[in-house]
């Protein structure tokens, strides 16, 4: 191979040196890279006496593998398997939805520890309510962690479409929340006022949820940031359903009870106590906005529980509290028992 330059100088390249490197006579292609000496200029160049012949890099290509009667296969990394909670609460329903599975099982699990509280002693109540609350929080504390998701699966297992999309995407379940306002509510007030604080939980709270849900559209209604937060997202007319829809059931308990006599005040006092009873309970549950008022992730760097204000909480609470102010106003003892069952 002859390079030829100006001024008629050449260099030649021994060609058999070249099919040495190639291996055969058909010489791959490849890119020269020819070296000059700089001189000053007098009418000829001189070329170095040297040529490099540069190998083209070839492209790494990806990792294969051959396997056996077939084809030369890419292998590519396994993409990271999907949580479990992760993977559930994408099928999970949000807050605003309706739900009615969540509504049905509320009012029932409410009921029921009513009736508990109400026929158990409150020295064997209490206690194990608080064992069941830690029980509740030790989970809830510990499902999100490796090796214990099984929790999550269990906790799937039991309560199904019940539970909320957050509730298995790194928040609490309310059911934390549901145990500790009974405890709370068992521990501080009567035994009676104690148990319509729960049945105001397991009434007022999912009703007040349907309508304000089936009335959202009713824009006068809804409650924005008017009020400093409070019933933020929530409406006026979903209030007043859960009030009403507790008067009847507040209204057979409290006819049922032990007055020893005459009621004081008469059915007007009975109404009126109905009625009080369940503004009580769905205006506590109107004054947790949505959504809820959440500690921070870090408090002087140290990390918190996802821990929120929760109406499960607030309203048998509030609830307990107003039915002994309601029986303080129409002068009924606080010590009032109520009958063993309200359909005798």
């Amino acid at each position: 191979m002859t390079l030829g330059v100006r001024g008629g100088d050449t260099t030649t390249t021994n060609s058999a040196e070249l099919m040495a490197r190639g291996g055969s006579t058909a010489t791959k292609k490849r890119s020269a890279k020819t070296s000059f000496s700089t001189l000053p200029y007098n009418g000829t160049v001189d070329v170095s006496s040297s040529v490099t012949i540069m190998k083209p890099v070839e492209p790494m290509e990806p990792e294969t593998k051959e396997l056996e009667g077939t084809d030369m296969v890419e292998i590519s990394p396994e993409p990271q398997k999907e949580k479990f909670h992760k993977r559930i609460a994408k099928k999970l329903k949000c807050r605003n939805s309706t739900n009615l599975s969540r509504k049905v099982m509320h009012a029932s699990w409410g009921l029921l520890f009513a009736a508990l509280n109400h026929l158990i002693p409150k020295e064997t109540f209490v206690p194990a309510m608080a064992v069941l609350s830690g029980a509740t929080l030790l989970m809830e504390l510990l499902r999100y962690r490796k090796n214990f998701g099984w929790m999550n699966k269990a906790l799937h297992f039991v309560l199904g479409s019940a539970l909320r999309q957050s509730e298995m995407d790194g928040k609490f379940t309310g059911s934390f929340y549901f145990f500790t306002g009974v405890t709370v509510t068992a521990a501080l007030f009567p035994q009676s006022a104690a148990t319509l604080g729960i049945i105001q939980l397991a009434i007022a709270d999912p009703s007040a949820s349907y309508f304000g849900s089936a009335t959202r559209h009713v824009r006068w209604s809804r409650i924005q940031g008017e009020l400093g937060g409070f019933g933020r997202n929530k409406g006026i007319l979903g209030f007043l359903g859960g009030a009403l829809m507790c008067v009847p059931f507040n209204y057979r308990i409290l006819s049922l009870a032990k007055f020893g006599g005459n009621v004081p005040g008469g059915q007007a006092a009975l109404v009126l106590a109905s009625l009080a009873l369940g503004m009580a309970g769905s205006l506590a549950d109107l004054a947790v906005p949505t959504p809820a008022i959440t500690l921070p992730k870090k408090i002087c760097g140290v990390r918190v529980p996802p821990l929120h204000i929760d109406d499960n909480f607030v309203v048998p609470v509030v609830s307990g509290y107003a039915c002994t102010q309601i029986f303080k106003a129409l002068a009924w003892q606080q010590t009032l028992q109520l009958s063993q069952c309200i359909f005798a």
